[in-house]
This record gives C-alpha cells, sequence and structure tokens, in this order.
C-alpha cells in the first residue's frame, strides 16, 4: 500500500482539471456591396499615327546629315543632304536645251506665217505649205518637252534636300556620310513617326468584335475629336498610362491565322514617352455589377477548384463555407453567391480555425500602398 501512495500523491478520488485551449486569434472584415467594373483586356502594340521611310529618291553621294539622331523635328526639316553638282548641270544642260528649242520654235512659226501669205498667193505648193506647216508644228511639241525635262531636273536637284514629310521622331541614320544611296539596298535612309498623338494596335477576338459592335459602329460614326476617351493603357511595368485612348477604327477583315480583327485607338503622347514596338494591355470597362459583394482576394480559399470563406457567424463561432466567385477588382474579389453584405469573413487565420468551433476575432486593417510596396521590395530581395 505504501508503494501505491508513493505514486499516488494526489487523493485517488480527486479528478484531474482539464485546461481549454484559448479560441484561436483571427483578423476579419465585413463584406461590402458596391459596384464594380468589370474590364475587358487585350495585348496591343503602339506604334506611330503617322509612319514614313526616309528614300534617297535620286542616285548620288551622302555628303551630310543634318539632324540629330532621335530628335523630334517638324515637317520640312532637312535631314540629309546628297551631292547636288551632277544634278545642278543636268539643269543647266536642260535649259540650254530649251533655250535652242525656243528660238528654233520661233524661226518655224515665222517661216509658217511666211508659208501660209505666201500658199494663199498660190506662189508655193500645197506640199511646201503642208511641210512648213508640220515643223512648225513639230518644233513647238519639242519645246513642250524639253520645259518638261527642265522641270525633271529642278525636281531632281530639289531631291537632293532630304526633308521631314511629317511632325516626328526621327530615327538612327541607315546610311553614313559617304555613302552612294538611291540604288540597291541603300534607298532607305532613316525612318520617322508621329508619336503624339500615337497609336495602339491590338487584335480583338471574333467573340469581342461581335459583342461590341454596335457600341463601336455608333463611336465610329462621330468625328475623331467628338469620341470619348474611354481605353486604357497599361503598360508594360504594370502601370497605367496618364492618358485614355479613343477608338480609331476597325480592320475590314479577319486575319484568319489568328481569328482576331485588328482594332486601333489614339492616345495623346505628350513628350514621346510611348514609342513604336512597345507592348500595352488596352483595357475597357465591359460592364458594371450593381451592388456586388466583395471581400479581399486573400481572403478567398481555393481548394481544388473551389472556393471557400471563413465566415463568423454572431456567436461568435467559425464556419467554413463554400461561395462562388466572380470578376477581380484591385485586390478585391467579387463573391456571386454564398455571402451577404455585412457578413464577417476571415482574412487572416483561415488555417486556425474549425466550424462550429469559437474564434476570437480582431478587425483586419488593409495594407496602405507603401506598405504594398515595401513587402513587394522584400519579396524581390529574397
Amino acid at each position: 500500500m505504501l508503494g501505491i501512495a508513493a505514486f499516488c500523491p494526489v487523493s485517488c478520488g480527486q479528478k484531474e482539471e482539464v485546461v481549454q485551449a484559448a479560441p484561436p486569434e483571427v483578423l476579419v472584415t465585413e463584406a461590402t456591396a458596391r459596384d464594380v467594373p468589370v474590364y475587358k483586356e487585350w495585348i496591343g502594340t503602339i506604334d506611330g499615327s503617322e509612319n514614313a521611310e526616309i528614300r534617297a529618291k535620286v542616285q548620288g553621294y551622302l555628303v551630310k546629315r543634318d539632324y540629330n539622331e532621335g530628335s523630334l523635328v517638324k515637317k520640312d526639316t532637312l535631314l540629309f543632304e546628297i551631292d547636288p553638282r551632277s544634278f545642278e548641270a543636268a539643269l543647266q544642260e536642260a535649259k540650254s536645251q530649251l533655250e535652242q528649242a525656243k528660238a528654233v520654235k520661233l524661226a518655224a512659226i515665222a517661216e509658217r506665217s511666211r508659208s501660209d501669205e505666201l500658199f494663199s498667193k498660190h506662189v508655193i505648193s500645197e506640199q511646201e505649205h503642208t511641210n512648213k506647216t508640220q515643223l512648225a508644228e513639230a518644233n513647238i511639241a519639242k519645246v513642250s518637252a524639253l520645259e518638261a525635262n527642265v522641270h525633271q531636273a529642278e525636281l531632281n536637284l530639289g531631291f537632293c534636300n532630304v526633308k521631314a514629310p511629317v511632325d516626328g521622331i526621327v530615327g538612327i541614320a541607315k546610311a553614313q556620310v559617304g555613302d552612294l544611296v538611291g540604288s540597291g539596298s541603300n534607298v532607305i535612309l532613316t525612318n520617322i513617326s508621329t508619336l503624339d498623338p500615337a497609336k495602339i494596335l491590338f487584335p480583338v477576338s471574333e467573340a469581342d468584335y461581335l459583342a461590341a459592335y454596335k457600341q463601336a459602329e455608333a463611336i465610329l460614326s462621330k468625328p475623331i475629336d467628338e469620341r470619348a476617351k474611354s481605353i486604357e493603357l497599361v503598360l508594360a511595368d504594370g502601370s497605367t498610362f496618364q492618358n485614355k485612348a479613343r477608338l480609331l477604327a476597325v480592320d475590314r477583315q479577319v486575319q484568319a491565322s489568328t481569328g482576331t480583327i485588328l482594332v486601333t485607338a489614339l492616345v495623346d503622347n505628350p513628350g514621346c514617352v510611348l514609342r513604336p514596338g512597345f507592348y500595352a494591355r488596352a483595357r475597357i470597362v465591359a460592364d458594371v455589377l450593381k451592388g456586388a459583394v466583395v471581400v479581399p482576394q486573400r481572403a478567398v480559399s481555393e481548394v481544388q477548384g473551389s472556393y471557400q470563406l471563413g465566415v463568423i457567424n454572431a456567436d461568435g463561432k467559425a464556419e467554413i463555407r463554400p461561395v462562388k466567385v466572380g470578376a477581380r477588382a484591385g485586390t478585391d474579389w467579387v463573391i456571386s453567391s454564398g455571402l451577404k453584405p455585412g457578413e464577417k469573413v476571415v482574412v487572416e487565420g483561415l488555417q486556425k480555425i474549425k466550424s462550429g468551433a469559437p474564434v476570437t476575432a480582431k478587425p483586419w486593417t488593409p495594407p496602405t500602398d507603401q506598405t504594398v510596396a515595401a513587402n513587394e521590395s522584400k519579396s524581390e530581395e529574397k
């Protein structure tokens, strides 16, 4: 008996006290109801509203580049100079030939007039009169042809000064001083693009086009300046461009290889920030969900393709509730069914709760933009 007593210091008739664990602590927020815009997005590329290849229209040696590569220039700004000496000589030769022809024409006209008088007096034959008349007409026609030659020579001389056809950004030169341009591969000297406004081109599926056909036709029926600026541009770094674009045109046909139709829009681009070749997402508001129930995205848990929320009932007990989700809106998620506005959902600590078990609920504070940015920076450093 003494041995048993040694191992049983507490009376065997007394019951041990059971220590219950404290309810888990979770952070909760109320589901809210608000109007949520639903967006449609398409991947597009930026291009100039006007694009031109600067070509050498005459063959010659490049003697000077008159612009800074990548700079903004105005229309008719001098870009390149081609050696003009051979074209100046050709113009002088054309002018000389014209003057000679004019002198011959005057003599032929005078001879025709004299021939008309002699023929009326029956002094010369009809054949001789006809010959004199035809000679005069031929010399008149020759003067017209030589005048055209002079005009062409003047054009060729003018083409030695290669000018910008539009306002815009001029690219890096593709020909250097001393190159023979205007023949072979040295025809294109550089490129120029008007970037304010800029153009975005994005392919749209047949289904999306048919869904928005009537709305697009209504917009395109208005003058370009009266069309609403309703297309947001989301750039490669995730930022939204400061200006919205307006619908410009819809292509005439669907591309058979992709099943899409090309849509273009114009956007004001001060400072020419957007450059040809940039990628951007063209985003529009396709619909607005009135009074949609939304919760933070971090409150939603996905399990094998199904979605669920942790809901805290009025008695302070937790419930794991399946829900159906809709569109995402920023950091929130639309709950299309399974939740009512005002119900409390678990944002942090979902893994701690069990259905029917009590919890200690504390309010969740949404992170500020600075906190989000700091967390993203830390994750990138890791």
